[in-house]
């Protein structure tokens, strides 16, 4: 028996079929290892020594294929021809050699572009050995993208609370988003107008002109800058005698575009049906794997992560057949078409995106597929058949008119084009991001010394645009071009960004968050270099040369790693205060907008005394007046000179959806029927919220999500002032259900389970029948719905009382006590540390933080079971409560 192992049970149920009874083909479920997401999973101490884990899930199926293997006669490796389909290949072979599964079973790795009969015969016809240059490339990526991540973060979380993540690549395509608002915040909006005239021909025809030229000066789109000058060009317009000066006519030749790369396909999905990059390979990868065709499974197109633009000589020459019986022998070209990517560092290792057969035609597979698999099929179908075919040939006329007047001369210019052959046109036209302003109108017939007439003049006002915004595809071509990313990373960046919550979508646009600026702002204040687009560039250089053979890895890691970490090193003395001032000065212009009034931008606008600065909390960074003190707010330490102002806001002055207006202060909104208290709308440092009275500590609600500050009034802002709200007592024990909105959005709560409701509104309705519900669907998920974290080991009570417990945490295991949480020693293994280690350990770290549980415990300890001391079994039961706490921690310990 010959096992194959691939990545998806989709793929294997389809090559099972082609290979027939002799073969097993096994799915691995995509990658089967990975770097365990802790400090400590790739060591640059130890010649970058890499630690791989594998879940439960992948454990299952490595188990399932070892079986399999070890009564088998051979092995093949047909995962993805890519790099992460080698690596995935490579991990499963060295599972299988750690366990001894393989002795002398002969391995092979086949490729397959398609997921064709042919394809995969031809594959198995043609083996090799695993590309170890490429596993190389893969473990050099990897790796960087370990050390970069956890690195960078942890200096993040010290030094920007609130920021989740920094990456690689990543934290570049955030600072194109970021650069991008900058540019659009610094833009200068700037008046010009435009004079048009409606003509018509001695034979009758109409046609529009536009001024070129006036008083031997030619007129740029920008020359005309006021009402009073295109007023006077207008008026010499329309006492001229107009004469046609020249008619010139050029041929124009439009090329098709190149078939679709995994970039390319990615822009025209966003630009003709608004996929999101991620939703796009998650169709693509399905017509990958196979449809079921009139009973037959097939892979519909080629493999769908690439960068290469050439397709294979007999796909080719499958084209030109369709387009010749479709379209016509003049659709084809004398000779087919060769295209060359002009993306930076691109490999065109593989094929382009193509239908695996091109005679296969959208209409014949769309009663087989899902609306969006349907259309996806087809947008590849018509790029491929569109590149091998004849170019469109155009026709674009000019025509400059002679206008003389008593006042001065002027020369209009009117163009248009004309389609003489439609070419590729007639099937396939490539969208566009941001439409130009073409002229693509027929000009009538006309000869030079032929009088025009006038029908009007028409002189307009316009202003300059800033750039736009990215989109998802304008995004992905800007990477390409920089050489950012490669095909397979893209659509992870994008979706990273987005659940960082560093970007979110305005229709289509990508807008960068407050959270996503300041990070951006501190990566280019502290560590400029690597968020330089040609640093990145050139790593994404070096990483293809690992993969061609030309560069050890682990020499580039060396490399990279002795600045990277000696940069961290400088940054871990900073302050957070020097942080924060040199942020104060990168954002000035987001943060603090000149009113243009000639005050300070950063005057406090509450005190008038204090200055506004950036303020960091465990929640992320705000806006607050340098008297802004939480102790004096809290009523912790005396309100002396300088008196403490509570003035907060976020980030952002205002954000286009009602902030504006209460940036400066509150807006009152009425008064509480019931108190006669002011109900106010403030800006506060985390969004806007409504306010009721001015007491020391007055009743407070923020506005839940979606709820706009431009649209409250009072009757909305006492609903919020009136949560949380009695829903009603529980059926089973006659405690009250209440209802409220909270961080995590609205709930109803009852005996400390929260349920999540849909929208904030709900809270305002919802009856007991919903929320017992909700709270029995929530209850049957978990306790409380928090996940437990199940100790790597018990050890028992500290002698001071309490239980001791290993953890594993995001830093590494520790030794879990009362409130304490002590780091293992780098290298120490969880399951072989006694007491007293821990003891040890947890006793140092208790001195050293200034905690004292011991104490408190001994102290609550004769109290809790006064009366039973005698008995045994009372005695235990502190600790016993004590432990159950300690596996209800969450694993996130450590220091």
């Amino acid at each position: 028996m010959n096992i194959v192992i691939v990545e998806s049970p989709a793929k294997a149920k389809t090559i099972n079929k082609y290979l027939g009874s002799d073969y097993q083909v096994l799915a691995s479920y995509g990658h089967v290892r990975d770097l365990p997401a802790k400090d400590g999973s790739v060591l640059p101490d130890d010649d970058f020594a890499m630690t791989w884990d594998v879940d439960a899930k992948s454990q299952k199926r490595l188990n399932d294929i070892v079986r399999a293997v070890k009564g088998a006669d051979r092995l093949i490796l047909a995962t993805d021809p890519d790099r992460e389909g080698e690596a995935i290949s490579w991990h499963v072979l060295e599972v299988l050699r750690q366990k001894k599964a393989l002795k002398d079973m002969p391995v092979q790795r086949v490729v397959f572009n398609a997921i064709t009969k042919k394809s995969v015969l031809d594959a198995m016809a043609n083996p090799r050995d695993i590309d170890e240059p490429l596993v190389d490339a893969y473990l050099a990526r990897r790796a960087l993208d370990y050390l970069v991540g956890f690195t960078l973060s942890p200096v993040l979380w010290r030094k920007l609370p609130g920021a989740r993540s920094a990456g690689r690549v990543q934290s570049v395509a955030l600072r194109l988003v970021c650069d991008r608002e900058a540019e659009i915040e610094r833009f200068v909006r700037q008046e010009y107008w435009s004079v048009l005239a409606n003509l018509q021909t001695s034979a009758g025809a109409a046609f529009q002109a536009r001024i070129a030229t006036f008083e031997g000066k030619k007129l740029g789109r920008l020359d005309i800058a006021n009402e009073e000058q295109a007023e006077k060009i207008a008026a010499a317009l329309r006492a001229a005698t107009l004469t046609v000066a020249n008619v010139e006519s050029k041929p124009q030749r439009r090329h098709p575009a190149a078939p679709f790369t995994t970039s390319t396909l990615q822009q025209e999905a966003s630009r003709k049906y608004g996929f999101a990059a991620a939703r796009t390979m998650q169709v693509a990868q399905k017509l990958y794997e196979g449809a079921d065709i009139g009973g037959e499974t097939v892979g519909l197109i080629t493999y769908m992560r690439t960068d290469g633009v050439q397709i294979a000589g007999e796909a080719i020459a499958s084209a030109r057949k369709v387009i010749g019986k479709d379209y016509g022998p003049e659709y084809v070209p004398e000779k087919p078409r060769h295209y060359s990517s002009k993306a930076k560092n691109a490999q065109e290792a593989h094929e382009a995106i193509r239908p695996t057969e091109l005679t296969r035609r959208p209409r014949d597979v769309a009663r087989y597929l899902d609306p969006d698999a349907a259309r996806l099929y087809e947008l590849i179908w018509k790029r491929t058949i569109a590149s091998q075919m004849e170019s469109a040939v155009l026709e674009r006329t000019t025509a400059d008119i002679d206008a003389k007047a008593p006042s001065g001369t002027a020369v209009l210019r009117a163009t248009g084009q004309v389609v003489r052959f439609d070419g590729f046109l007639s099937l396939y036209q490539e969208g566009r991001d941001d439409e130009e302003d073409e002229d693509s109108r027929r000009l009538p017939a006309m000869e030079a010394g032929e009088a025009v007439s006038r029908q009007s003049v028409e002189t307009a006002q316009h202003f300059t645009e800033p750039p736009a915004r990215f989109t998802e595809a304008t995004l992905v071509k800007k990477m390409e071009e920089l050489g950012i990313g490669r095909p397979s990373t893209y659509a992870s960046t994008l979706q990273t960004l987005r659940d960082r919550e560093y970007v979110n979508l305005d229709g289509k646009r990508l807008v960068p968050e407050d959270k996503g600026r300041l990070v951006t702002a501190f990566l280019e204040s502290f560590f400029d270099r690597y968020v330089e687009f040609d640093f990145t560039a050139a790593l994404e250089e070096k990483l293809d040369r690992i993969s061609a053979g030309e560069l050890s890895w682990k020499d580039v890691l060396r490399d990279f790693w002795k600045e990277f970490s000696n940069t961290v090193h400088e940054i871990k003395d900073l302050r957070v205060s020097e942080v924060l001032e040199a942020l104060n000065e990168m954002l000035a212009a987001h943060v603090f907008p000149d009113a243009g009034n000639g005050e300070d931008p950063r005057k406090c606008p509450a005190c008038g005394s204090g200055r506004l600065s950036l303020k960091v909390s465990r929640f992320g960074a705000f806006v607050g007046c340098s008297h802004y003190d939480k102790e004096k707010l809290e009523g912790k330490v005396p309100n002396e000179n300088p008196p403490h102002c509570g003035y907060t806001r976020q980030l952002s002055a205002g954000n286009g959806d009602g902030d504006t207006e209460i940036a400066d202060g509150p807006k009152l909104l009425g008064q509480d029927p019931e108190t006669g208290l002011d109900v106010t709308l403030r800006s506060g440092r985390f969004g806007p919220y409504v306010q009721l009275g001015e007491e020391a500590k007055p009743k407070r609600s923020s506005l839940p999500r979606g709820w706009q500050a431009s649209e409250m009034d009072l009757d909305k802002a006492l609903q919020l002032l009136s949560l949380p709200r009695d829903v009603g007592p529980h059926p089973e024990d006659g405690k009250m259900i209440s209802a409220g909105i909270g961080r995590y959005g609205p709930f109803v709560l009852h005996e400390g389970t929260y349920a999540n409701l849909e929208s904030a509104e709900e809270v305002f309705s919802v009856g007991i029948n919903r929320a017992v519900d909700a709270l029995a669907e929530k209850r049957a998920k978990g306790a409380r719905g928090r996940a437990t974290a199940a100790p790597l080991k018990e050890l028992g009570n500290h002698p001071d009382g309490g239980a001791m417990t290993v953890q594993d945490g995001r830093y590494g295991p520790y030794v879990k006590w009362a409130k304490v949480n002590a780091t293992l020693p780098k290298g120490k293994d969880p399951l072989t540390i006694t007491v007293e280690e821990a003891v040890e350990l947890v006793n140092a770290k208790a001195a050293k933080s200034g905690k004292a549980p011991a104490k408190k415990a001994a102290a609550k300890k004769p109290a809790a079971k006064k009366a039973p001391a005698k008995n045994p079994a009372a005695k235990k039961a502190p600790a016993k409560k004590a432990a159950s706490k300690k596996t209800a921690a969450t694993t996130d310990g450590g220091s």
